[in-house]
């Protein structure tokens, strides 16, 4: 999954429980101007960040690191 389906997966999500924007924010500890740049694609989170949104939405993320083929 690429970044920018991970983070329309949250938009969603945030969007189907009725969360708001503001809401997500105080409940993750991201700022508000973060989350909004996030969503609009205006910004490149940390895996940090994207996991903090995650948690407060009940989803994981989980980083998988593929080898290099020899």
């Amino acid at each position: 999954m690429h970044l920018k389906e991970i983070i329309e997966a949250i938009k969603k999500r945030r969007e189907i429980l009725g969360v708001t924007q503001q809401d997500l924010a105080e409940l993750s500890g991201v700022g508000l101007r973060t989350l909004k740049a996030l969503e609009s694609g205006k910004s490149n989170p940390t895996f940090e960040t994207l996991n903090k949104l995650a948690e407060v939405l009940g989803m994981e993320l989980k980083l998988k690191v593929k080898q290099p083929k020899l």
